[in-house]
């Protein structure tokens, strides 16, 4: 994944946000394209552990999350603090416009 510049991340905020007027929506926006493009699953190293991400959610309280798995156990880590693999999965730039947007 190249880095993008701050006009890119953007336009990708944008697309995401078109018809969105409050802050809710946007974050619904910005999850959705994420959901659509973020190529699941992938695998991660967190604390040094191989972890496979299976799937992306929407908490309550409005918080994106990857839910890692090993073996049997699961886990939910919130998206932003995700280390990601290199390369990053398709649709990692998802990710980096979240994080532009949340500020």
């Amino acid at each position: 994944m190249g880095v993008l510049d701050t006009a890119e991340l953007e336009a990708m905020i944008e697309e995401a946000t078109v018809d969105a007027y409050t802050e809710d929506e946007q974050l619904t926006g910005l999850f959705t394209m994420l959901e659509e493009y973020l190529g699941l699953p992938f695998t991660t190293a967190v604390l040094g552990v191989e972890v496979t991400v299976d799937v992306i959610d929407l908490t309550p309280d409005g918080t994106i999350v990857a839910l890692c798995s090993r073996g049997g156990m699961r886990q939910s880590i919130g998206i932003l603090e995700l280390p990601l693999p290199s390369p990053a999965p398709e649709g990692a730039e998802w990710i980096e416009a979240y994080r532009h947007w949340a500020g």
